[in-house]
């Protein structure tokens, strides 16, 4: 099933940008930096890494646009190049586990405790990289374990046991926190 991009002037927008048309080419980034920085960000647990991660994906949305066959919309499209960039980037980097005690007014109910919400955050971001990317993804970002394997590239299959273990050590965290 093929969708059409979500409206004219995201069509007439794809369509400049295919141009070379640099201030569509601004515009087409402006529109989508902050969730896709968001995701990245989330993926990376690294602010530095989110930037490198959003400035390489754009650089392939751009070279790639002309590949975009509106099967899926623009967003959908872009994110996921952000999903992979990020995972690729991950995947270079060592992985280090630490987790800090944050002190934060923002609490959020976890089952009958309260519970910080910049220790959750932390405690996410420190997950194993396959744990983080799948953990945000799904329970974040609402994929299904398809949608996710794709983006990934891995079995549906190690998608579920990688979500499933990211829950269990982020219980784990969290029960000996609290």
């Amino acid at each position: 099933m093929q969708y059409a991009p979500q409206n004219m002037e995201e069509q007439k927008l794809v369509k400049a940008c295919l141009a070379n048309n640099r201030l569509a080419q601004r515009q087409l980034y402006d529109r989508y930096k902050q969730a896709m920085y968001t995701l990245a960000y989330r993926i990376t647990g690294n602010f530095d890494t989110a930037n490198d991660v959003l400035q390489d994906a754009f650089l392939q949305v751009f070279r790639g646009l002309k590949g975009y066959k509106a099967q899926s919309t623009l967003g959908a499209w872009i994110k996921t190049i952000v999903v992979r960039t990020a995972y690729k980037t991950l995947k270079k980097e060592p992985y280090t586990e630490s987790l800090e005690a944050h002190h934060t007014t923002d609490l959020i109910n976890w089952g009958d405790q309260q519970l910080h919400v910049e220790y959750l955050e932390k405690a996410i971001q420190a997950l194993p990289e396959g744990y983080r990317a799948v953990f945000v993804l799904i329970e974040v970002e609402g994929y299904a374990h398809k949608e996710v394997a794709q983006m990934l590239d891995i079995s549906v299959g190690t998608s579920k046991s990688q979500l499933y273990h990211a829950k269990r050590r982020l219980r784990d965290w969290l029960k000996n926190w609290a």
